[in-house]
């Protein structure tokens, strides 16, 4: 069993900077694969990055590749997502999702076994 908490949400401008933290707990929590998803209202939910439960081969969607980084501390099982140069078509609700299903995690959203409640984006114009 996984628990997952998101933090590090919030309201900043166009152009600015955000880093999300994705902790986790529980048994397995150190031999999963975490992957970031958000979804914006009316909208499917999207694949944002992934890293592998080593803390290596990060992936990225086309759309944040270049301003969105994702990293893990491995020792306090802990998923970061640095989001720089925000765009207000980045605002959405994000979530952290961990799976064993791969090691080095996936974009599709099936291949997670454990959610995180999500935590808010705004990105103002």
């Amino acid at each position: 069993q996984v628990e997952l908490a998101e933090t590090g949400g919030g309201l900043v401008q166009s152009g600015g900077s955000l880093t999300l933290s994705c902790a986790a707990s529980g048994r397995s929590a150190s031999n999963v694969a975490v992957g970031w998803f958000r979804q914006a209202p009316g909208m499917e939910r999207e694949f944002v990055a992934r890293i592998s439960w080593s803390g290596t081969a990060p992936s990225y969607s086309d759309s944040v590749k270049g301003r969105f980084t994702i990293t893990r501390d491995t020792r306090q099982n802990t998923v970061y997502l640095q989001m720089n140069n925000l765009k207000p078509e980045d605002t959405a609700v994000y979530v952290c999702a961990a799976g064993r299903q791969s090691r080095l995690g996936s974009r599709d959203a099936t291949q997670y076994t454990w959610w995180g409640q999500g935590t808010q984006v705004t990105v103002s114009s």
